[in-house]
């Protein structure tokens, strides 16, 4: 038997998400754990057992995987360490149309995720749907629709058992979501690639006015995210900062990388280098994007991208992760926060039932 997942709110308050949001938070499902109305774990200082989650990202990438999708979801569901899954973006592949209808059947699949769901949005789902085979829509309108779609209950995760969350609904992204659990401060962010989203749409040379406009407004969101999880992380003496997002900043497989071509994400990169810089613990950054598994440190002495983003001095504690995906993915990563080793996050890739 599936056990009770730790953590969560019960499902009957995603209907009440108005009343919750104003008043205390809701009991978990286990009846003693609890989080507050930013998503903080209110013992996250008491002797906790280990805190597993698993990460996913660009899937499902075509027929195939939109067919087995579903079994992928039972095989999370199925691991009995698993709280909590974060899906990393990309939920399509960047040649196919990004329709109501498909976003409408992912969603089902997301609601039949057993755990919270923490969904960072992906370029492919909107940001690239300008392209004449994904159906050449407005790039703002899908992402209006997306937000429409899997963020109607802003302040609340996705599947069968929602966990509360700090949002930034108030500012118009929904997406962008903080929490802590296990001692470890969590940021998910808004951060595509295409540059994030300023790469010419058909028919235009440069990015348009609309697209700037949309871009400035999301980043400035996105920093502030990042911002105030790391100031409450140094306030509750949290352990360690997760940053998770879809964009790879610092993507191995590009040898010669134009600046740009990744113009936007400087601010970014500036933004956690700083507060990482600050932070007494380490500090993580998961993304997908360029669908090959790797873990580095792109901001340590001697990097590259310490001067193609313009930052200063060499960040010490930032581990970045990237997670497999697209069309050779077999694997999901279980990531598990242990209560006693100063190194605070380890993983493991489990490979897909055949």
């Amino acid at each position: 038997m599936r056990r009770t997942p730790r953590l969560l709110v019960p499902a009957l308050a995603i209907l009440t998400t108005c009343v919750a949001l104003a008043g205390a938070a809701p009991a978990a499902a286990d009846g003693g754990h609890r989080s507050d109305a930013h998503g903080h774990d209110r013992d996250a200082h008491a002797a906790a057992p280990p805190f597993t989650f698993a990460v996913i990202g660009d899937i499902p990438y075509g027929s195939a995987q939109i067919a087995n999708f579903p079994n992928v979801i039972r095989q999370i569901n199925a691991d009995p360490a698993v709280q909590l899954v974060a899906h990393l973006g990309d939920i399509k592949n960047g040649s196919t149309v990004c329709s109501d209808a498909y976003f409408a059947q992912i969603k089902a699949d997301f609601d039949q995720f057993a755990d919270p769901l923490v969904y960072t949005v992906g370029d492919n789902e909107w940001t690239d749907c300008h392209r004449p085979n994904n159906g050449g829509y407005d790039p703002l309108e899908r992402l209006a629709a997306i937000r429409s779609v899997f963020f109607a209950h802003p302040g609340y995760t996705l599947g069968q058992h929602p966990a509360r969350v700090a949002s930034q609904a108030s500012l118009g992204v929904p997406e962008d979501v903080r929490y802590t659990r296990g001692d470890v401060a969590f940021a998910a962010v808004d951060v595509v690639g295409s540059n994030n989203s300023l790469a010419p749409w058909t028919g235009h040379t440069t990015a348009t006015p609309a697209q700037v406009a949309e871009e400035q407004s999301r980043t400035a969101a996105v920093i502030a995210n990042i911002r105030t999880t790391f100031r409450e992380a140094r306030d509750e003496r949290n352990r360690a900062v997760v940053v998770m997002m879809q964009a790879d900043m610092f993507d191995p497989t590009v040898p010669d990388p134009a600046f740009e071509d990744y113009s936007a994400f400087q601010p970014i990169v500036q933004a956690i280098a700083a507060e990482s810089a600050a932070f007494h613990g380490p500090v993580f950054l998961f993304n997908g994007d360029s669908h090959v598994y790797n873990v580095d440190a792109p901001l340590a002495a001697g990097s590259s991208w310490l001067s193609f983003y313009g930052v200063t001095s060499p960040v010490t504690n930032l581990t970045r992760v990237t997670v497999d995906g697209s069309t050779g993915v077999d694997d999901y990563l279980r990531v598990t926060v242990e209560p006693h080793d100063p190194r605070v996050l380890s993983w493991t890739k489990v490979p897909f039932a055949s």
